[in-house]
């Protein structure tokens, strides 16, 4: 079970986590993988910030906001009966131990006015840490054997500090000997997401989604029947509950399906968190910690119902890049492979590409912050063909938003491809660029950002992915 920031929150998250986790323990292992508290990364980060630039009071204020955080949630959970009272102590102890380790590092960052990599990623994993220590005392003092674990003891990463790759073997082994004695002898480890250590002990952390991450590397490293992400929502859904009003939870999906979806904006897992489930085909429950009884969506290798068209998503904080040869002597290609090596070297994702035959003009979708960085790359690589006029100038258009139709199956599907044409275009919403993969799993549109909102609306209606046509279909039948 991985719990995330919000299911982390506060005391009261906690006793809750504490409650579910207590339910299944009876039924069989369960290993815990908890994220920080809710927004305590972000302000790990901003006192690091602070220290760096010289902030001391900035530095210092934050620190007390921490340790205040951590120290009240402490003396709400270990409290009332004598067994929490006695825990009280050790788990406050550990917390401050925590936050001094903490503070030698901002400290020392302070003084070097620089924030090295490797100490960042120190650092950060304090904030999962904290919420480890805090999780384990309290299961314990409602009579629930457990034991907070740091993921540095047990997943082993790669060097690339901030965005690190787990080594599933030496991991694997890791598991074996610290995690799984502690499961045979019925504790529960809490252990800390995001984080991990490589061969040498050097402290790294998996970058974005790295807790749910976490969850996946341990759930394949110790066979786990099932994986269970408690988040906030019910669920994985068939669009943004913010953009369209009847969105429906889905039951199932695959994890294909899933990785898309997240690939393409959906607040859902982050794709490499599927990976090391994959091959050993663990499902993977989505489900809400505040409303434990709803039954969430489940994630498998392969689907028990109908293919089609499974959910509707978007991204508004995009950018669309467009590259042109100056005339057809220059060789496109040429310059295609050469503008995405340079991507590829200054780590810029390409979420969408598309090309002409004839001109061979091309163009590409990423995220509007990763713009300054994928210019800067393409017009050093690219200098000569830009200084001699070989290539025309480089285009950006921030004013751009991309909707993508996710679903296993599309492909036996005739007239999918096209409803989806006509549900936009019915909305007088003019279609910039399309991207569709050989497989059919994803259906890609960028359209004018002032046309998103409603082309998504659109979409979902079309295939009537919503709660009421679900409703009306069931009438229907019966």
């Amino acid at each position: 079970m991985k719990f995330g920031g919000t299911s982390m929150g506060s005391a009261e998250r906690m006793r809750a986590a504490a409650e579910i986790i207590s339910k299944e323990t009876g039924k069989r292992p369960v290993c815990v993988v908890v994220s920080a508290m809710s927004k305590v990364t972000d302000l790990l980060l901003d006192t690091l910030r602070h220290a760096e630039l010289g902030d001391r009071a900035a530095v210092d204020n934050n620190l007390r906001t921490l340790l205040e955080r951590h120290i009240q949630a402490c003396d709400e959970l270990l409290s009332g009966s004598p067994s929490a009272v006695r825990l009280r102590e050790p788990a406050g102890s550990a917390v401050r131990s925590l936050m001094a380790e903490f503070h030698r590092i901002a400290n020392g960052m302070f003084m070097l006015s620089t924030c090295p990599p490797k100490s960042v990623d120190a650092a950060i994993s304090i904030g999962e840490r904290l919420s480890s220590v805090l999780l384990a005392h309290y299961l314990e003092s409602a009579g629930i054997p457990a034991k907070s674990v740091n993921a540095a003891e047990v997943v082993v990463t790669d060097a690339v500090f901030g965005n690190a790759s787990p080594q599933m073997g030496p991991t694997g082994e890791k598991c074996a000997q610290r995690l799984q004695p502690l499961l045979d002898e019925g504790v529960v480890p809490v252990v800390t997401g995001f984080n991990g250590a490589t061969a040498n002990g050097q402290p790294t952390t998996l970058g974005r989604g790295g807790s749910d991450f976490s969850a996946a590397i341990l759930a394949a490293s110790l066979d786990a029947g099932e994986l269970w992400i408690w988040t906030d929502v019910d669920g994985i859904m068939s669009a943004d509950p913010r953009l369209v009003e009847n969105v429906a939870v889905l039951d199932e999906l695959t994890y294909a399906e899933a990785a898309e979806l997240a690939y393409n904006g959906a607040k859902v897992l982050h794709p490499r968190t599927l990976a090391p489930l994959v091959e050993k085909k663990i499902p993977v429950w989505s489900k809400n910690s505040f409303a434990p009884d709803k039954p969430g969506t489940r994630i498998v290798d392969r689907l028990s119902g109908p293919p089609g068209v499974r959910a509707v998503t978007s991204m508004s904080n995009v950018a669309l890049i467009s590259m042109e040869p100056a005339n057809s002597i220059v060789s496109g290609t040429r310059l295609m492979a050469r503008a995405l090596d340079a991507l590829a070297l200054a780590n810029v994702e390409i979420l969408v590409f598309t090309s002409s035959s004839y001109r061979q003009v091309f163009c590409f979708l990423i995220r509007k912050q990763d713009v300054p960085v994928a210019l800067e790359a393409i017009e050093s690589n690219l200098s000569l063909e830009l200084n001699h006029g070989y290539l025309k100038p480089v285009e950006v258009d921030e004013n751009v938003g991309l909707l993508a139709v996710v679903g296993e199956g599309m492909r036996g599907t005739p007239g999918l491809a096209g409803r989806v044409f006509t549900a936009v275009s019915r909305e007088r919403i003019n279609i910039i660029a399309i991207a569709q993969g050989s497989s059919e799993l994803t259906i890609g549109i960028i359209v004018r950002r002032a046309g998103l909102e409603r082309a998504v609306r659109a979409v979902h209606d079309e295939y009537g992915l919503g709660i009421a046509t679900a409703h009306e279909a069931v009438n229907v039948e019966a």
